[in-house]
């Protein structure tokens, strides 16, 4: 549904989005990673027609930006970085506007209106000026403006920043649930929202996609991944540990004490882990294995060669 090929973006010498490429398609669930100053938000504001690319082309549902910007704008819902509302209105009043704006009539206006109240809960806040709501409610305002007309995509800029844990956990179900018949761009720096609720992980950096593929290979992309890590109660022999087969190499945390056996390519090492510690009887209260650090992928995918981060 959404072709995107050789999109660039320039301000003035400033490449902020380089010959990017990439489709998505019908249930996919992205997200969108970079660090600041990467390219996320001009991407997804090209994507929505708020912005025009310097060159390359972004087709949606078979309508090209530029030539049919009208006719994709009403497939898309949109939630801005902030999401900025009408702070005069009450939210009844803006949620009534923008279904308006999106031509939503009668019954069926009425009929969406009371659905994306309910998903999102804003029973309580219906009567309130949008000045006034918390962090949170504004967040949850700005979800529900996206969703009023029923779009065949969402792209969601920042959707549970500000949220509480049990909001979290509502919005993120919420999505899955959208993301049946839909497709669902997130652009976000909580990277447990990658696993929470994604099915595609892109990683953007100076302009550039680094990444693209499901939340496992990105996991698989640290080098704990499938390591096993455990703690001890007190000092013990534990040299054996690095000669097992399959083991690379041992570290110790030095703030924490815990242990990490990094295997070889191609190795599960859990079983010869655990039985070493019941014949040597050493003192573990904990083992488990490691999935992956998100943040560690993160920071060697997007960092420059000299360790450097991107600049905001």
């Amino acid at each position: 549904m959404i072709a995107v090929k050789n999109l660039t973006r320039q301000f003035g010498h400033l490449t902020a989005v380089d010959a990017v490429s990439f489709d998505i398609h019908p249930g996919d669930v992205v997200g969108f990673l970079g660090p600041n100053g990467a390219g996320k938000s001009t991407t997804m504001k090209m994507l929505t027609g708020f912005l025009t690319p310097t060159s390359g082309s972004i087709v949606i549902d078979e309508h090209t930006i530029g030539d049919e910007s009208l006719a994709i704008k009403s497939k898309i819902g949109y939630l801005p970085e902030g999401a900025p509302a009408y702070g005069d209105m009450t939210v009844f009043q803006f949620l009534d506007f923008i279904a308006s704006a999106r031509k939503l009539k009668g019954a069926y206006k009425k009929e969406r209106l009371k659905a994306v109240i309910g998903d999102l809960s804003l029973e309580s806040v219906l009567n309130r000026h949008i000045d006034n709501l918390s962090k949170g409610f504004k967040r949850r305002v700005g979800l529900a403006q996206a969703l009023v007309h029923d779009p065949k995509i969402l792209i969601l800029d920042e959707p549970t920043d500000g949220l509480d844990p049990n909001q979290k956990h509502q919005v993120r179900n919420l999505i899955k649930a959208l993301a049946k018949d839909k497709i669902v761009i997130i652009s976000t720096h909580i990277l447990e929202e990658v696993t929470a609720v994604c099915n595609r992980v892109m990683v953007i950096a100076k302009g550039k996609i680094r990444f693209n593929g499901t939340p496992k290979a990105f996991q698989q992309q640290s080098r704990y991944y499938q390591a096993v890590t455990l703690s001890l109660s007190y000092a013990a022999d534990i040299s054996g540990l690095a000669e097992l087969d399959g083991v690379a190499e041992m570290e110790i945390d030095k703030a924490t004490g815990n242990v990490t056996l990094f295997p070889e390519p191609g190795h599960l090492i859990l079983n010869a882990v655990a039985e070493h510690i019941q014949l040597r009887r050493l003192p573990v209260d904990e083992l488990h294995v490691e999935t992956g650090r998100l943040d560690d992928v993160f920071r060697q995918i997007t960092c420059d060669e000299d360790g450097e981060g991107e600049a905001a």
